[in-house]
């Protein structure tokens, strides 16, 4: 049985707090089971690559897990193009199973085109929900799309217009995980993976 699960996050460490409450169904499933559940955040994709590699070769006995933004659609091969990367044959020395690797497709922003409300509800007045994208298959929604339509959304709140350390966090709490679940793929591969670990 595992011992000890750590996700490697693209993204600032200002996230985690968010992906702790947004993950919180299997870390609680972790800790019932007396697993131990760390996050950890290494900023670009490259960095954090690096830093689940490294974990890998030196502690091979906790179950780590990468989870980056593909900035991209799924095309079914997300993970063989990243197992293909130059930064990924940089790093040696480490057996990773495809269910090792994750992606928020196309960009942690997707995940919150699944659950509109949470956004009105956190930006209030002067929310424009028109703003943002139609399309229920958050993943189609192309990453810079994603960002740019949230943007335009928020720019009259009295929140200001969306910015990713210091709003992102609070919405990662306040979206519903099924919302996202159902909306997103491989979101949903990810809480199979860790329920399925646990």
């Amino acid at each position: 049985m595992v011992s000890e699960i750590r996700i490697f996050v693209e993204g600032d460490k200002a996230l985690l707090k968010g992906l702790r409450a947004f993950l919180k169904p299997a870390m609680d499933t972790a800790r019932r089971r007396r697993i131990k559940f760390n996050m950890v955040a290494s900023g670009s994709a490259n960095e954090t690559v690096k830093d689940f590699m490294r974990e890998v070769r030196r502690n091979p006995a906790s179950l780590n897990i990468l989870l980056l933004d593909s900035d991209r659609p799924d095309n079914g091969r997300l993970i063989a193009s990243l197992k293909n990367s130059p930064i990924w044959n940089s790093q040696t020395g480490a057996t990773i199973r495809d269910d090792q690797i994750h992606f928020m497709v196309q960009v942690m922003e997707s995940w919150f085109l699944a659950d509109k409300d949470a956004i009105a509800r956190y930006y209030g007045q002067g929310f424009q929900a028109n703003r943002l994208p139609p399309n229920p298959n958050v993943e189609q929604v192309m990453a810079n799309d994603a960002i740019r339509r949230i943007e335009d959304a928020t720019r009259r709140t009295q929140k200001g217009t969306y910015h990713k350390t210091r709003h992102a966090p609070d919405l990662l709490a306040q979206i519903d995980p099924n919302k996202v679940r159902d909306a997103a793929p491989n979101c949903r591969r990810l809480f199979t993976t860790l329920q399925n670990l646990t």
